[in-house]
């Protein structure tokens, strides 16, 4: 591989494999693919799980809250904390312990110790999204780190196309318990696979580890967390309230055809930035922003037409569907390898700031106003997101990748 040509020594040292590591990478997609389906699939369960634990929707819907919780608060205090252990039996413990928590759910008949299965699951998800971007980058060398970080998250297009539907036919047919029970199984699947085919590397030395103050200094950190946390306010405020936004072009009843069409668009997207990402970093970044930019202003003018909006839900997913690994890409080439296992946990807590944020201001905005208002504030967001990505030239999105 010409790839490889130009750095055998460095490849050497960091225990590079010779080939491109398809079954390790997917490993990690399919770490990607169990935390996010977890966290979405009792969104399709919230009648079942209701009477299953006798508690209201409302509280069922706790079980997504608590999990979202437990991501947010355990990613960046985990980096830190474990910045020195060897990655596989690290992940591995994450990963066991999601399964532990994972089948008290499925088992309890206590709304509170579900809860708590719930926060203490969305704390391994959090940890386990902390260390995956700078695991993946570790198997290949340099010029093929973008392609490889693309491979690693396309579990999380798939979860989020398929989650939901999925979890909410599995629950009609062999009930909510069993699905989480078979979440347990596919966990337990996934361990094999880690310790089949997933490479160890050791952790920093205390003296290579950086702080979060150190990592949030470095230039374009704070430019490229801005684009995250505006272009995801952007997408959460619209994705979590699709439904009634729909109803404005009377397809309130096909949010699952929709949801659908926008998944499939995003698969495409991921596979398109993969081939692209090491070279065009700067150029997809910006191409999604102003392509989702016209989806705004194409759902601001059309909303009442259904062709419009399905136009546009495409287009909507082919520039979001490589958003997560163009970012974490571009957070990685930023922090250098000394700070990735830090700035990625930064990265985790900003992505869900961003979907609290979207459903918290969605909430507000329909509320007082309504869904038609929905593309003008996506559209001021995403000209914000597109200003400070196209200003990042030298650092952040430089030209030159």
């Amino acid at each position: 591989m010409s790839h490889f040509s130009s750095s055998t020594a460095k490849i050497q040292s960091t225990d590079t494999p010779d080939r491109f590591p398809w079954f390790a990478l997917l490993a990690l997609a399919m770490t990607g693919f169990i935390c996010i389906l977890t966290e979405t699939i009792p969104a399709g369960l919230l009648a079942l799980i209701g009477e299953g634990l006798h508690i209201t929707k409302a509280m069922a819907g706790q079980l997504v809250t608590l999990y979202a919780i437990g991501s947010l608060v355990a990613a960046i205090p985990f980096a830190m904390f474990t910045g020195g252990a060897r990655r596989r039996p690290l992940l591995l413990a994450i990963i066991a312990g999601f399964l532990i928590f994972t089948t008290i759910t499925a088992l309890s008949t206590s709304y509170a110790l579900t809860l708590a299965a719930r926060f203490l699951a969305g704390v391994a998800a959090g940890a386990a999204w902390g260390m995956m971007a700078g695991y993946a980058r570790r198997m290949v060398p340099e010029a093929l780190r973008g392609r490889a970080l693309a491979i690693s998250m396309v579990g999380t297009p798939i979860a989020l196309t398929f989650g939901v539907p999925a979890g909410t036919l599995l629950g009609d047919l062999i009930g909510w318990r069993a699905v989480f029970g078979l979440m347990s199984f596919l966990t337990l699947v996934l361990i094999v696979c880690v310790l089949w085919k997933v490479p160890d590397y050791p952790g920093q030395s205390a003296g290579q580890r950086m702080t979060v103050g150190q990592v949030f200094v470095m230039p374009g950190i704070r430019p490229i967390l801005m684009v995250v946390l505006t272009w995801m306010l952007a997408h959460n405020i619209l994705y979590t309230y699709i439904a009634p936004f729909l109803e404005l072009s009377g397809l309130a009843e096909r949010v699952d055809l929709v949801l659908l069409v926008f998944g499939l668009a995003a698969l495409v997207s991921i596979w398109v930035v993969g081939l692209l990402i090491d070279r065009k970093l700067r150029l997809l970044v910006l191409l999604s922003l102003f392509g989702f930019a016209l989806v705004s202003v194409a759902l601001w003018a059309g909303n009442a037409s259904a062709w419009v909006v399905y136009v546009a839900v495409t287009l909507w997913g082919l520039t979001f569907g490589g958003a997560a690994t163009l970012l974490q890409t571009a957070l990685a080439d930023a922090s250098s390898e000394e700070g990735v296992d830090i700035v990625m946990p930064i990265n985790t807590t900003v992505w869900n700031l961003a979907i609290a944020g979207g459903g918290i201001a969605g909430g507000v905005l329909l509320e007082l106003v309504g869904a038609q208002v929905f593309p003008g504030v996506l559209l001021i967001l995403l000209l914000v997101a597109l200003i400070i990505a196209w200003s990042a030239k030298k650092h952040g999105f430089p030209r030159k990748q």
